[in-house]
């Protein structure tokens, strides 16, 4: 198959010297996407973290054309890869593990005098006494796949939460599979992201796998689809 894997977190600028992020590192994107090569699958990885590469074993020297990676920084920049990779046609398979920014910067304010001023510069000034940032939501890139992009292959997704059941968690990520019309889920707490997730679909349901038996597991289902 020729595989798709996107990983790591996304930057959203407060300025040019400044941004939001997330804590995630990429890692189980790139596993998969390790993973997938040594099963014999031709893969291209976009990730905002190459180094993490270096942490992950293999079986097969990781080189061209079968294995391409490209980088990313910030949300609109995995928004342009995404979109011309997978508009390109070439993908079977299209695994979305990247923790993408839920919202953009939309401006950069002080509160002075009883209102607000935009503040926003190429690198705000740090002696305001406070600032304050309106956040606006992003799109999610995920529903893009289905939609604007058109892809008809297999497309796994990724849902995270925090300080919820597993039952809650179960039905959080149905849900999340179904809204963006994928056909597999990967599921997890932050709580547990270290040692667990749930992979399925309904109608067969969800197991619950090792962190070591994750990307196996997502790519043995992928491959039987």
């Amino acid at each position: 198959m020729n595989v798709l894997v996107t990983a790591g977190n996304t930057q959203t600028p407060v300025d040019q010297v400044r941004c939001i992020t997330n804590i995630f590192s990429g890692r189980t994107g790139a596993q998969i996407a390790a993973t997938a090569y040594d099963r014999g699958h031709t893969v291209t990885l976009l990730t905002s973290h190459p180094e993490v590469l270096e942490t992950v074993g293999g079986t097969r020297s990781r080189v061209g054309p079968d294995w391409t990676v490209r980088n990313y920084r910030t949300f609109e920049d995995l928004d342009r890869l995404m979109a011309a990779e997978i508009t390109s046609g070439r993908f079977d398979v299209v695994v979305h593990a990247a923790a993408v920014s839920d919202f953009h910067v939309a401006g950069v304010f002080s509160y002075q005098a009883g209102q607000f001023q935009d503040v926003s510069a190429g690198k705000v000034k740090s002696s305001h006494p406070e600032l304050w940032l309106k956040l606006v939501p992003a799109p999610k890139l995920v529903d893009k796949v289905r939609g604007e992009w058109g892809f008809r292959g297999r497309l796994v997704k990724f849902k995270l939460e925090v300080g919820v059941s597993e039952a809650e968690l179960l039905e959080i990520a149905e849900r999340s599979r179904v809204q963006s019309g994928a056909d597999l889920m990967a599921a997890n707490t932050l709580e547990g992201m270290h040692d667990w997730a749930f992979v399925g679909a309904a109608p067969g349901g969800y197991v619950r796998v090792s962190r070591a038996e994750l990307a196996v597991q997502i790519l043995e289902r992928a491959e039987k689809k």
